[in-house]
């Protein structure tokens, strides 16, 4: 995946979720060191990065971690992992005591209600251009 950058985590994530996307707007405001990207699971890119890390058969709806080259995370562990990289989140580092077979239940509770608690978007949002760099 050349078209990628190397020394940026790729954060994928449902498009259309407007908890998603709140999430989304948080960390582009905490992520003071500039280490994400984000792309929209339903892009075309999305789709492509997907098949490179073979999950694109395991119905992915919920956000995915991508570190190129080296590793990819699903669920609680992508959360995790995105939180050990941000200012006031780094704590929640120590739910990484629980085995993922007990925290991921949870995180798919939310995730299969994320669209009635929250709602869901006809497209995906526009980024403004401030942000626009941080979408690949």
């Amino acid at each position: 995946m050349e078209k990628l950058p190397k020394d940026k985590q790729i954060i994928l994530f449902d498009g259309v979720c407007n908890l998603c996307d709140n999430a989304v707007q948080y960390i582009i405001k905490k992520d003071t060191k500039d280490v994400f990207r984000f792309v929209s699971l339903q892009s075309d890119l999305g789709q492509e990065i997907q098949k490179h890390i073979g999950i694109q058969n395991r119905n992915i709806d919920s956000i995915v971690l991508y570190v190129p080259n080296k590793a990819y995370y699903i669920k609680s562990n992508a959360a995790i992992e995105i939180a050990k990289e941000l200012p006031y989140l780094n704590w929640l580092t120590i739910f990484k005591i629980f085995p993922s077979w007990l925290r991921d239940p949870i995180y798919d509770y939310i995730a299969k209600n994320r669209y009635k608690w929250y709602g869901k978007k006809e497209s995906c949002m526009m980024p403004t251009p401030e942000i626009k760099a941080k979408f690949l």
